[in-house]
């Protein structure tokens, strides 16, 4: 099993390049950063881990620029988002920074995408909280007619782009209905979820992990159901803190690969974090 790590990034934290090389020193897979442009001080979205929002929110680096660097000073080292917020971004913009990051890094990014918790912030992008889905969609379908290796056009409910030359193009290839890089969808469990994923996805990813012995099966029905190959999907437990059992578990799940918390903060804190993790990565495991 894969062990990558997800981290807030801030000014006050590590470095994305000094943890980049860390991780890819250490044998981890992969670097997952989140996103959040601002925090409207004014704000009436819970929390939805509860309590207070924890300062790091509003401190982010912009996870583009930081993963970036990590590629710039690594060679194996998987980058994602986790998560990308598709409907605060111009879709036309973000196609052309996500396959710029995938074509310089070798096909090495990953793009977690959701659909975001805080209203206040969405709204300052402009984005309508009850239609966000929908905007998604018809901006992933956007991105994906960039993404093509021949001019495509796409007009779509809420935005559309003439046939273009857009390069560079994703170092990945396409695969069934996926164009661009690898990409998961983050979210609940539930039938809109899953349609989407199948829709446009490689696969989900579920935040903290839980349940998904009863969930799983679920996704799998409605991937087959969409004619998607069963070996294809992938799903990768995201924000977890590992245990041998629950890494077991997921194992036996079918799960190849798992990306666990980092605390946001300074080197020497994180450096430790990481060293309590070794012990979970396939070579501390026995695993080749």
């Amino acid at each position: 099993m894969r062990i990558a790590v997800t981290i807030f990034l801030t000014d006050e934290t590590i470095t994305p390049t000094r943890l980049a090389r860390e991780l890819e020193q250490r044998g981890f897979a992969g670097l997952y950063l989140p996103e959040h442009t601002h925090i409207p001080t004014e704000r009436t979205s819970p929390y939805p881990a509860g309590g207070d929002l924890p300062r790091e929110y509003g401190r982010t680096l912009d996870p583009f620029v930081a993963l970036g660097q990590a590629a710039a000073v690594t060679e194996r080292l998987g980058l994602g988002t986790g998560i990308t917020l598709v409907a605060q971004h111009d879709a036309i913009d973000l196609a052309k920074q996500i396959a710029t990051l995938d074509h310089l890094s070798g096909g090495r990014f990953t793009l977690g995408l959701g659909y975001g918790w805080n209203v206040e912030e969405a709204a300052d992008h402009g984005v309508a909280w009850r239609g966000r889905r929908e905007l998604v969609r018809d901006r992933m379908a956007l991105m994906r007619a960039l993404w093509n290796e021949e001019p495509t056009a796409h007009q779509g409910e809420f935005g559309s782009v003439r046939a273009s030359f857009a390069h560079p193009k994703p170092a990945q290839k396409p695969r069934g209905p996926v164009v661009g890089p690898r990409t998961l969808v983050g979210g609940a469990a539930g039938p809109r979820l899953f349609a989407h994923i199948c829709e446009y996805a490689d696969g989900w990813l579920p935040i903290g992990g839980r349940g998904l012995g009863e969930s799983l099966p679920a996704l799998r029905a409605a991937w087959a159901d969409a004619g998607r190959d069963p070996a294809a999907l992938q799903v990768v437990p995201y924000a977890v803190f590992p245990t041998a059992g629950k890494l077991d578990h997921y194992a036996g799940l079918g799960i190849e690969e798992v990306v666990v918390q980092l605390p946001p903060a300074g080197e020497s804190e994180v450096l430790r974090a990481l060293d309590g993790y070794a012990a979970f990565l396939p070579a501390a495991r026995g695993v080749v």
